[in-house]
């Protein structure tokens, strides 16, 4: 049986401010929480079902609780909790880790949407990213909801908070290009060697003052046919990665 003290250190968690404080993050996913048992992010506590403590608490050293249906519900923030429940270690992003050298940066502007920043967190894993820059008005990396939609891929991206204008001291990055609605089509466009690329908001796309800092407008290129706004930002992110992806490896 969990005590009131382990509940109230849960519930802590699943803000923001406390999550901050502490140095801490929940993981609700079976999948992601296998993918953290083999990475280097710490995991400090397990409140697991019987059935999944059994089939994996040889993998970690930490502490283990197991707890009933009911229990974990009251520990979870999902509508139907999984089987486990893990509390983190928040790995330190720390600044002179990062690739300066790398051939592409990704900022992104605005992206508060968790399942967005989680999925493009994802996304940037695939194509083989090591680090994604964010500016103050993105979605917490530690948000649950961010968490469960990298899928694991967090334990391999470092996330840096910083604004454009930092990010461009940091990395010498040769060309800023920004994705807008007019613009060259990505698919005629050459992403240099060292290209910052910045994707903004779905909402709002590129702030204004960090439209100043942009030296190449692309956009994807839309059907005649097609009445669609906007695209999703994950989705857009997904699309410029790819081609960027096709043109650095020659594919």
């Amino acid at each position: 049986m969990i005590s009131k003290n382990q509940i109230k250190h849960i519930n802590l968690l699943h803000q923001k401010k406390y999550r901050k404080e502490l140095g801490l993050f929940l993981v609700e996913t079976p999948k992601v929480i296998d993918e953290f048992l083999h990475s280097a992010i710490k995991i400090t506590e397990i409140y697991g079902l019987e059935e999944w403590i059994e089939k994996n608490k040889l993998k970690v050293d930490c502490e283990w609780h197991l707890v009933s249906p009911s229990e974990l519900a009251r520990l979870s923030s999902l509508q139907a909790p999984n089987q486990v429940l893990a509390v983190c270690k928040q790995p330190l992003f720390l600044e002179d880790t990062i690739d300066v050298q790398a051939p592409l940066f990704l900022y992104l502007d605005g992206i508060s949407d968790p399942g967005n920043l989680g999925t493009i967190i994802r996304m940037a894993d695939w194509f083989g990213l090591k680090q994604i820059f964010c500016s103050h008005t993105c979605a917490e990396a530690f948000n649950p909801k961010v968490v469960q939609s990298t899928m694991g891929s967090l334990a391999r991206i470092s996330i840096f908070y910083k604004t454009l204008p930092e990010v461009l001291h940091l990395t010498k990055a040769k060309q800023v290009t920004g994705t807008f609605l007019q613009g060259e089509n990505i698919y005629t466009h050459h992403f240099k060697d060292k290209t910052l690329l910045v994707i903004g908001s779905e909402a709002h796309g590129i702030s204004p003052e960090n439209q100043t800092c942009i030296t190449h407008r692309i956009t994807i290129p839309q059907a005649k046919t097609s009445n669609t706004e906007s695209l999703n930002a994950a989705v857009a992110t997904s699309i410029v990665l790819s081609e960027i992806f096709r043109q650095q490896h020659h594919l």
